[in-house]
């Protein structure tokens, strides 16, 4: 069985007063793919939050490539080989694609000597021939599919050991949800990187996907495989 990249026991974590993730116990496979799912508000942006360490744990603890990271802060996690791509872009839009794909080599730091001088990796264009094509156009005037391909980049340019990714397909057309998910293909393939992605398409996430959590007030109520059950099954139970 494969070990796992990322291990959270036990977590927890609140907004203030008010408790949001409760006794969260998950694990990630190394070159795995696993979908969470859930109805909005559950919790599981929280939770990719909490991973990549914007949230702090008030309970339980989180290890990552057997390392405690629990007390690490966001870049610490990030140089360690966590990479983010958060719901709604969050691209730079007065940057240029270039300049905003090389806002992802910071996550390089102090981890692998000059691959931050030797700059963006080809194999992003390869990935997305589109950002070539549109290398010094600015951010802002991007469709939402560019954004999007734009975002999946910045954060391979950290050059990740596990990548999360919170509603990818949300406002994409559909022939670019069919390259986003080649793209993620290539990526666990060929880069040998492990996904957690987060997902209201439950299509999607049961073509790409190994298993799934299901998600239900701030807690996991359950686990399994997608070649097991459907996301006809799935979705009935969490209501989607």
């Amino acid at each position: 069985m494969t070990e796992p990249l990322l291990t959270l026991t036990g977590a927890a974590t609140s907004y203030g007063q008010s408790q949001v993730l409760w006794d969260i116990d998950l694990a990630v496979p190394a070159g795995g793919a696993v979908a969470l799912i859930g109805r909005n508000g559950v919790g599981k942006t929280t939770l990719l939050k909490t991973i990549i360490g914007a949230q702090r744990l008030t309970a339980g603890r989180m290890t990552f490539l057997g390392r405690d990271v629990s007390a690490l802060g966001p870049h610490q996690r990030a140089r360690a080989g966590i990479g983010y791509v958060p719901q709604g872009r969050h691209i730079f839009p007065h940057l240029t694609v270039r300049e905003n794909l090389e806002t992802g080599l910071s996550a390089l730091a102090g981890r692998s000597g000059g691959a931050m001088k030797a700059g963006v990796p080809d194999h992003i264009f390869d990935l997305f021939p589109k950002l070539a094509q549109i290398i010094n156009r600015k951010g802002g005037v991007l469709s939402g599919g560019e954004q999007q391909q734009l975002a999946i980049g910045r954060a391979l340019a950290g050059q990740p050991s596990l990548l999360l990714l919170d509603e990818p397909t949300e406002g994409i057309q559909p022939s670019v949800v069919q390259q986003i998910e080649d793209a993620l293909r290539r990526i666990r393939a060929d880069l040998g990187v492990t996904v957690l992605i987060v997902e209201q398409y439950l299509d999607f996430a049961w073509s790409f996907a190994d298993s799934y959590r299901v998600m239900q007030r701030g807690r996991i109520i359950r686990a399994g495989s997608t070649r097991e059950e459907t996301a006809a099954e799935v979705a009935h139970l969490v209501n989607i």
